[in-house]
């Protein structure tokens, strides 16, 4: 077998073995395999795309190139959810708490934020104390005695992704639907969970920029979780402006204890329990999305969903009275209001821009080994059809000093608002539900 032969298969539309995808990548990781011909092979698939079958198989094959988590000593169906990123998007910390309070183990693997979107990891350290490297033992142990743990991601995770991903970024052959499911997929696979739900983000702050896009990848990534046996349904969900109202690490875990004592934003909110009904079916402790609502609205009303979410920062070292005392978490020292230009409806937010301006403030990371500012990001004080006069505030930046370059990330936060005179059509948060049995638009 040689490389050059399923190059040009490949370009040839041909579709390739799961052992001759094995060949590809795993000759790749030794380094067998240069650079040069890996590059023509991406581009092959970027033209060409792949079937189901072999987008599981170089799935599988990238699961295996590393450390897989084996699950089976937490008891019952074990859940995870992954987002395709998006900016304000804190879901983690809501519907972990609030799914384990429906008796769902949710024993998750999250990442640390790059560029303008945030990671998990890096919210959840705003919280004092709190350490997600936990041993394979605690973990597990944490999720069989409070239904929840959340921890960082090995090093070893997907070795292979890590370097055909490195390779995609420098080449133009990101944007490929089956290579863009296989690295998503393939991670979640390695961190063993039994159902898999997705929250596919489509708009200008999300990587998939129409609904089209965006339900092609979704449908891509159920589509391998059926190859290889995982239960897995997706969302899309629209990203045309930011979850919720506030931006940057601590602002964002207050807002999600907002949402948690049933005092959040009505998107963030609707969302949650979308994404958390699908984690309640799969899991097989309720029957339908109705009943699980049902379930999910009674943990949020009691408390219990808060209360989980307590015990889980507690467990993981953290002081549980930030729950009770949101001003225990970082503050930022200087607030700078963001006012409006003119008069009339906020017709658009550039959600991309406002991600860029939390991340230049510094709640997010240009590069790896830049250090997150925990305090500092941004509230929305006012979203797309809200009414606005000349002067009013429409966020509020919380900053670590007042200074000229925070001058100029506020008037890139002004630049990222369109004001007009008509009240615009606001587009659906949710937009379909992608299963093993098809695409379903929402009404």
């Amino acid at each position: 077998m040689r490389a050059v032969d399923l190059i040009h298969k490949k370009k040839n539309g041909e579709p390739l073995s799961a052992g001759e995808i094995a060949f590809l990548v795993e000759g790749y990781c030794r380094g067998d395999i240069p650079d040069y011909q890996m590059s023509a092979w991406a581009m092959a698939v970027f033209f060409r795309g792949m079937n189901a079958e072999e987008t599981a198989a170089l799935t599988l094959t990238m699961a295996k190139s590393g450390d897989q988590v084996d699950l089976s000593p937490i008891r019952g169906i074990k859940t995870d959810k992954h987002s395709t990123g998006g900016v304000g998007d804190k879901t983690t910390l809501i519907i972990g708490p609030l799914v384990a309070a429906c008796g769902v183990p949710v024993a998750k693997m999250s990442g640390r934020g790059l560029g303008h979107t945030g990671g998990t990891i890096d919210k959840l350290e705003s919280i004092q104390g709190l350490k997600t490297e936990l041993s394979r033992e605690r973990f597990f142990a944490q999720v069989n005695d409070i239904g929840l743990a959340v921890i960082g991601q090995s090093g070893n995770i997907t070795p292979a992704d890590k370097k055909l991903y490195a390779l995609r970024d420098v080449t133009a052959t990101v944007e490929s639907i089956p290579l863009i499911a296989s690295s998503v997929m393939s991670k979640k696979i390695a961190a063993g969970a039994d159902a898999i739900v997705l929250d596919v983000k489509v708009g200008s702050g999300a990587f998939m920029k129409t609904v089209d896009e965006a339900e092609a990848l979704a449908k891509a990534m159920v589509d391998i979780g059926a190859q290889v046996g995982r239960q897995t349904a997706a969302i899309i969900s629209d990203m045309d402006q930011p979850l919720g109202y506030a931006i940057g690490n601590a602002l964002e875990v207050q807002e999600a204890i907002d949402t948690l004592r049933g005092q959040g934003p009505g998107d963030l909110t609707a969302l949650c329990l979308a994404l958390s009904a699908q984690m309640v079916v799969l899991s097989g402790q309720a029957d339908d999305i109705e009943a699980a609502e049902k379930l999910l609205r009674q943990q949020l009303d009691s408390g219990a969903a808060l209360d989980k979410f307590r015990a889980f920062i507690e467990a993981q070292g953290g002081d549980p009275a930030v729950v009770d005392n949101p001003g225990l978490l970082p503050q930022a020292p200087v607030m700078i209001e963001v006012t409006s230009r003119q008069e009339g409806y906020i017709q658009r937010i550039d959600a991309e821009q406002l991600g860029i301006a939390a991340m230049q403030l510094g709640a997010g990371r240009a590069t790896k080994d830049a250090v997150i500012d925990h305090a500092v990001g941004l509230v929305l004080r006012r979203k797309v059809g809200d009414h606005v006069a000349v002067g009013e505030t429409i966020a509020l930046l919380h900053a670590s000093r007042n200074d000229e370059v925070n001058g100029l990330i506020a008037e890139h936060v002004q630049d990222a608002y369109t004001i007009g005179e008509e009240r615009p059509h606001l587009s659906p948060l949710l937009l379909s539900v992608v299963t093993a049995d098809g695409v379903n638009r929402y009404s």
